[in-house]
């Protein structure tokens, strides 16, 4: 019978174990079977990842001159733990919790005990405190950053106590979550619930795994390495005290370029944190930083952004799959930074005559390409304080140096407007250059402009400097009554028509080629100005989206008054458009290749000619050279003590002045070309200038000089004073 039950006993574990070993069998040999497909299924479901960082492209000038890179800092940074010595409840909560965990006789040595080690603790904050205060940041402004920390954190402390309570469920039903309770609310509720403060305080000091308490707080900024082994002798022993990197955008040139350029902070509004919502790769992770609207910072975000790379592990910790780190692109810029720099240095330290200010833009541009060289806005800011100094610079009312006067502001253009008026009716056949219209020394109709020159001596007109006032003359000296009386012969569809084809009243601020047809294009904000009577509505891009301009508004145009306004880039473009002989070419602010010289070419940056007679031209060409070059020209004062030298570099100037009344400003606009084809053409207004040929044609002259020294015009010559 024993053996019998034995023998049993052997088969079936035998049969159990022949079972085991084919179910092993099959895992092995079949592993599509379903149960691996619930092995992968539990190894998915234990999935882990790591995101590794990726590196924001950099900003760069024609040269290849790096205007934003991301740099490495170092900063001192305090734990909670450390800190929180500082904080009056953390010292209460203390106490209570020594006197409750001893009983009535031995109450008295343990608060004795407690308070002896909470002394200590604070005479060594204070001699920390004492030791981050080398390191160039004011006591009480270190106080008052641990102050801020000790508060927020102690708060969400309360938070979780209560939360770990019993919240008013109604509270809870209110808000839809508990997560979503107001603090205020959620204190009041703990107020409630647990009345007794010494209770309020226990509980919240029992909460001790917030992740908040356990993160290095940055303190301090570390100024440069020196500082950096300083810190690290300094702090050596010092626990809860750390020396960390973090990645920040530097600008090299400071300010210069600064509303161009743009600058970054934290990805923090809805709207940052919407641009890659479906990206989880490319959006933004606390504390890293996305370009603030306006400049190329803003504009390029999608190139400069670069994507994270990525680590997938399983529930073993294996690694799964790996996602390579995207680093941002590059972008390069058409600016000359190093010209823009001296440009705006320049025109910081200039003598302006009382009356002028505060602001001033200038922008110079190629010719043969288009591109932007210099597009300067003062008053302007550091980039690399911009973040701290938000608050004072974005409430400057009189000073507004956030805006980029060169494309953001719109101003009258005055006399400026004068060469294209003349085009605009000798191309329509309203007028030959050679045909006079008079300017007497008397006043004008009532609801017409005064000549300059009238309203200056009361006694004389432009028919007594000159025999003729034909066009060329009248640019030279510029007449307002020859321009307002042509300006009113002109039917009003076509002077706008003209006006609109020199790139007046529409957008021509250029965006980066990298963007063309993309989800997230951005441009630039920017005016359109205004070359009609009614307002514009939105970005105008047609022709047949400019409203309509009165009669009565063309005798004002022509002088560049009433309701024509203008931004400086648009004047410098027409400029360049001139001197390329009538062809207009858009803007270009961006090189699409931010590795080489090569760029594509975009549609919108063809050239399109005009079609301007020789004779028109040369006209154009003969009253400009003569506003600079002869003794009645409007800017000759200013330009012949440079004459000679002009000729020396081998450049020929072109101008016309301008300035304007209520508001006043003074402008000059003009070009320069040399006998090798090269030209550059400048606009520069001067806010609160009462004279174009006084205020803004000295400017000019000095910047076209800095131009022919940077080697974009003629040839320098060596300086024998």
């Amino acid at each position: 019978m024993y053996e019998k039950r034995v023998r049993i006993l052997v088969i079936t574990s035998s049969v159990l174990l022949a079972i085991c070993i084919l179910r092993l069998g099959q895992m092995q040999l079949f592993p599509g079977s379903s149960l691996q497909d619930d092995i992968a299924r539990l190894r998915k479901q234990g999935n882990s990842s790591r995101q590794l960082k990726t590196v924001r492209g950099l900003i760069l000038d024609r040269k290849g001159r790096a205007l934003a890179t991301d740099v490495v800092r170092f900063q001192l940074c305090i734990k909670y733990e450390l800190c929180s010595i500082l904080d009056e409840n953390v010292r209460k909560a203390s106490l209570l919790r020594a006197a409750s965990n001893s009983d009535d006789e031995a109450a008295n040595k343990a608060l004795v005990a407690a308070r002896g080690k909470l002394e200590a603790k604070l005479a060594t904050m204070q001699q920390i405190i004492d030791k981050l205060a080398l390191f160039g940041a004011e006591r009480e402004d270190i106080e008052r950053d641990i102050r801020e920390i000790n508060e927020r954190i102690w708060k969400l402390r309360t938070f979780l106590a209560w939360r770990r309570g019993e919240p008013n469920p109604e509270l809870i039903r209110r808000y839809g979550k508990i997560s979503s309770v107001p603090l205020s609310e959620a204190i009041d509720d703990f107020e409630k619930q647990v009345p007794s403060e010494s209770r309020r305080l226990v509980l919240t000091s029992r909460v001790s795994n917030l992740p908040e308490m356990n993160k290095a707080i940055p303190i301090v900024e570390i100024e440069d390495d020196d500082e950096v082994f300083n810190a690290q002798v300094e702090f050596m022993n010092v626990d809860g005290i750390k020396i960390l990197p973090r990645e920040d955008r530097f600008y090299p040139y400071g300010s210069a370029a600064a509303q161009t350029i743009g600058w970054v902070g934290p990805a923090s509004r809805p709207e940052d944190l919407e641009v890659f919502a479906d990206d989880k790769l490319a959006s933004y992770l606390s504390g890293e930083l996305c370009g603030r609207e306006d400049g190329v910072e803003y504009v390029c975000e999608a190139i400069l952004r670069g994507r994270r790379g990525e680590l997938l592990y399983d529930i073993d910790k294996q690694l799964v799959s790996e996602t390579e780190t995207q680093l941002g692109r590059d972008v390069r810029l058409t600016i000359d930074i190093e010209l823009q720099k001296r440009i705006e240095d320049y025109l910081a330290g200039y003598e302006y005559d009382p009356n002028c200010g505060p602001g001033v833009a200038a922008v110079l541009i190629d010719v043969a390409s288009g591109d932007v060289l210099v597009m300067a806005s003062l008053p302007t800011f550091d980039l690399n304080r911009v973040r701290y100094d938000y608050g004072e610079l974005s409430t400057d009312d009189i000073n507004k140096p956030l805006i980029n006067r060169a494309i953001n502001k719109w101003y009258p253009p005055g006399s400026v407007v004068k060469p294209l008026i003349f085009v605009a009716g000798a191309q329509s056949g309203v007028i030959s250059p050679d045909e006079v219209i008079s300017c007497p020394a008397k006043a004008a109709p009532e609801g017409w402009p005064n000549c300059w020159i009238y309203n200056t001596y009361h006694w004389m007109g432009h028919d007594n400097q000159w025999p003729n006032n034909n066009a060329r003359n009248a640019i030279k000296g510029s007449c307002n009554i020859y321009f307002s009386r042509l300006a009113d012969r002109i039917d009003p569809p076509i002077l706008q028509q003209w006006l609109f084809e020199f790139g007046y009243g529409r957008s021509i601020v250029p965006g980066p080629a990298h963007l063309e047809d993309s989800e997230f294009e951005r441009s630039f904000r920017h005016l359109s100005g205004r070359i009609s009577s009614g307002v514009p509505k939105g970005r105008i891009v047609r022709f047949d989206q400019v409203p309509l301009l009165t009669k009565q508004e063309r005798r004002w145009f022509g002088i560049g008054h009433g309701k024509l306004l203008v931004t400086p880039l648009q004047v410098a473009n027409a400029m360049a458009a001139l001197a390329r002989g009538g062809k207009y070419k858009s803007p270009q602010l961006f090189l699409d290749d931010p590795n080489g010289p090569s760029r594509r070419i975009r549609v919108d940056c063809n050239e399109t000619d005009l079609m301007l007679s020789e004779e028109v031209l040369a006209t154009v060409y003969d009253g400009m050279w003569a506003v600079v070059n002869e003794t009645s020209g409007t800017a000759n004062k200013q330009f012949a003590g440079v004459l000679g030298r002009l000729a020396e570099q081998d450049v020929k100037v072109y101008g016309k002045t301008g300035s304007t009344e209520s508001p006043d400003h003074a402008w000059f606009g003009g070009f320069g070309k040399d006998s090798e084809g090269r030209a550059i053409a400048i606009a520069l207004v001067v806010e609160g200038g009462q004279h174009g040929s006084s205020d803004a044609a000295p400017l000019a002259r000095d910047i076209i000089q800095f131009s022919i020294e940077a080697g974009y015009l003629g040839k320098a010559i060596a300086d024998t004073e």
